[in-house]
């Protein structure tokens, strides 16, 4: 089997804040394999932009690593010096950014931008315009000639979307970090960039790691799934198993609160009692068990490790 693409380590993560340190990620453990998507998911706070900020060195003044490593093609990006960290940024690693209508830059026409992205490139200017139309062919973009001498504004948030999902794919990374890409867009939007990006992975062959809070676009595009909670990963496999087999009590609350689950009108919407933990004073035990209806006196005092070989866990009664 083919060696990790990108391979997340113990990684911990924390910031350093009035209160003191807030720890952000904690014992992270996520291998990503060539060719593969994999969705991570989780309320907001669990960690996830973190994590993608920490696999292109881009945290905040006041953030540290603690311990672990991410292996990128068998290198950690933690040692590399930042010119390294540059280099592979754009090139091998390319991300997709959360909100369409800010990403790209409203004074410059999308093929200025489209040929900017291509510095590295020694191309001439024409062959890098005319590679830049091809990719917007290739996501979908009607005339895409025309489209390069717009701005931004010129176009709709689906097709700016499109324009993002181009750029980040313009060097054949081995990795494309995908940032909520779909959360500004409408339902219908929301599918075509969906099957979109199933069509680009398969043409271009680089592993996909897609955040996301909609359990739905997960489970229609990934392969994997990891579950995030407070910093933690609590349950990891694949979207098959973790959807129809949800065995940490975290992941069966969230997926009961998806609105696609719900068969019977109602006023009031499924929701996860309590609220996430304070992550400068971390409770005992397992992190999530002030919100657990299940929770046994072993949970009060030792903290559940991410065990298994597919469909790993961390749960005491779900390993019971």
């Amino acid at each position: 089997m083919d060696k990790p693409v990108l391979d997340i380590r113990d990684l911990s993560v924390s910031f350093l804040t009035e209160r003191g340190l807030l720890r952000a990620l904690r014992n992270v453990n996520i291998p990503i394999d060539p060719g593969r998507i994999v969705g991570i998911v989780g309320e907001s706070g669990c960690g996830k932009s973190t994590l993608i900020s920490a696999i292109i060195r881009l945290l905040a003044p006041n953030a540290q690593i603690d311990s672990g490593s991410i292996l990128w093609r068998g290198d950690d990006l933690l040692d590399l010096e930042p010119d390294a960290i540059r280099a592979l940024r754009g090139d091998e690693i390319s991300m997709v950014f959360q909100d369409p209508m800010t990403s790209l830059n409203p004074v410059l026409t999308i093929g200025r931008q489209m040929t900017d992205v291509q510095h590295r490139d020694n191309r001439s200017k024409a062959e890098k315009r005319a590679r830049a139309t091809r990719m917007l062919e290739r996501v979908g973009i009607p005339d895409p000639v025309e489209q390069l001498d717009r701005y931004p504004h010129h176009l709709s948030g689906g097709m700016r979307q499109r324009v993002a999902i181009a750029m980040a794919l313009m060097t054949e990374p081995g990795l494309l970090i995908a940032d909520e890409p779909t959360t500004a867009l409408d339902a219908t939007l929301e599918v075509q960039i969906i099957h979109r990006l199933q069509q680009l992975q398969r043409d271009f062959g680089c592993a996909i790691l897609f955040i996301s809070h909609h359990l739905g676009v997960i489970a229609e595009l990934c392969d994997e799934v990891v579950v995030m909670y407070a910093g933690e990963v609590v349950e990891s496999g694949s979207t098959r198993d973790v959807f129809l087999n949800p065995r940490h009590p975290y992941t069966q609350k969230l997926l009961d609160c998806d609105p696609a689950r719900i068969k019977k009108a109602t006023r009031n919407l499924p929701v996860i009692g309590g609220s996430l933990p304070d992550l400068v004073e971390l409770p005992d035990g397992c992190v999530f068990r002030p919100r657990c209806d299940i929770s046994i006196d072993r949970c009060r005092s030792e903290r559940p490790g991410l065990e298994g070989s597919n469909h790993c866990i961390a749960c005491h009664l779900a390993r019971q």
